[in-house]
């Protein structure tokens, strides 16, 4: 099931056709699906990244890139970063209001206005990448997503993914689960709230706020995405030790929201190209990270000293008993969330059958 033009007709109902129409078209005249050929449609676009940072913020930028591209000029997409229009945790509301009409950003950032958001971004433990991508478009995932985005005016898109990230910076060694107690820690989402069932304290902070927190000591740990975003922040300059894997988000899926109003009023041509456009960048940006973030590492521990760690089975043991309950205790506390996560729960005991005898058997083969 996936939303269609019906489900907001009434909101549109005496409004002009298309809005921010500029060169010589009649707004009052203009019909939905009628645009004229000289007539372009101008879109805002409200981030949660710095402004062109790598990955991040240039999949935002590829996304209105390809609108631009594809559309053949009908339409002119404008990119914020963080703070040059909204803050980077309003762009939700920014696009619910219409003040936007893209956002892009990670849904786990609204948990707060909807409980659901944190299953369409990444669960610890949860689905990786490519498994992230199947659930949403073929197992049921995008549906969900869209009915839980329509009561604020959001059509929400994956638009992007930056794989399997890594576990953090610190500045001492984790042995045990008893090193993490009382470290403040840069980390959102459903790993920030099993990192303080751990005993940790989490902090929740936009991405160019990180660098200078651990640098003056208001952070004791971070963690961001992986090497590429990493060294491109810096943040090796104050932390030493540098954990994998990424037990916290293992295949994090961006989003693109669509300001529904904003998009029903465009012809069904141009709705598609949106669409598509973000597809695309959901390819690239997997591909981009998974060349980049080799790269970068070898910087890293090469040319600045960074010290590589494990996190000890045990540790990884315990974070895992601790995120089936939070997870479950979510599912449990709001009727959209437990459908969501029976949903996405089922598809990972499915998919992880496929990928153990495929991509893990294979992963262990090569390593031999």
């Amino acid at each position: 099931m996936s939303l269609n033009r019906r489900d907001f007709i009434g909101a549109l109902a005496g409004a002009t056709a298309v809005t921010s129409l500029t060169a010589c078209g009649d707004k009052e005249s203009a019909s939905p699906q009628t645009l004229a050929p000289m007539e372009t449609v101008e879109w805002k676009m409200v981030t949660t990244w710095p402004k062109n940072f790598p990955g991040l913020g240039t999949g935002a930028n590829r996304v209105a890139e390809l609108i631009n591209t594809m559309s053949g000029g009908r339409m002119n997409v404008k990119v914020y970063g963080a703070g040059e229009m909204v803050s980077a945790f309003e762009v939700f509301d920014a696009v619910s209001r219409g003040n936007a009409q893209l956002g892009h950003a990670g849904a786990y950032y609204w948990k707060g206005k909807i409980p659901a958001a944190p299953f369409f971004s990444s669960v610890p433990f949860g689905l990786t990448a490519s498994e992230m991508n199947s659930w949403l478009y073929h197992g049921g995932g995008l549906e969900l997503w869209e009915e839980a985005y329509a009561p604020f005016n959001l059509i929400p898109n994956p638009a992007g993914n930056a794989g399997t990230q890594m576990g953090g910076w610190f500045n001492k060694e984790i042995e045990s689960l008893a090193d993490l107690k009382g470290l403040k820690m840069r980390i959102p989402g459903l790993g920030g709230e099993v990192f303080e069932r751990a005993g940790g304290l989490p902090v929740s902070l936009p991405g160019g706020e990180i660098f200078p927190s651990m640098q003056s000591g208001a952070l004791d740990a971070t963690e961001w995405v992986g090497p590429y975003n990493d060294l491109a922040f810096g943040i090796y300059k104050a932390a030493k030790y540098y954990y994998t894997p990424g037990w916290h988000e293992p295949g994090t899926s961006m989003e693109c929201m669509i300001n529904a109003e904003a998009f029903y009023a465009l012809p069904e041509d141009l709705q598609s190209i949106v669409r598509n456009a973000m597809k695309v960048v959901t390819l690239e940006m997997m591909s981009e990270y998974t060349a980049q973030n080799q790269r970068a590492l070898q910087t890293l521990v090469d040319e600045h000293g960074v010290e590589l760690r494990h996190f000890p089975d045990s540790v990884l043991k315990e974070l895992k008993v601790l995120s089936a309950e939070v997870v479950e205790e979510l599912a449990a506390s709001n009727e959209l969330a437990g459908r969501v996560w029976a949903s996405q729960k089922a598809f990972t005991q499915q998919v992880t059958r496929w990928t153990n005898v495929s991509e893990y058997a294979y992963m262990r083969a090569r390593n031999l």
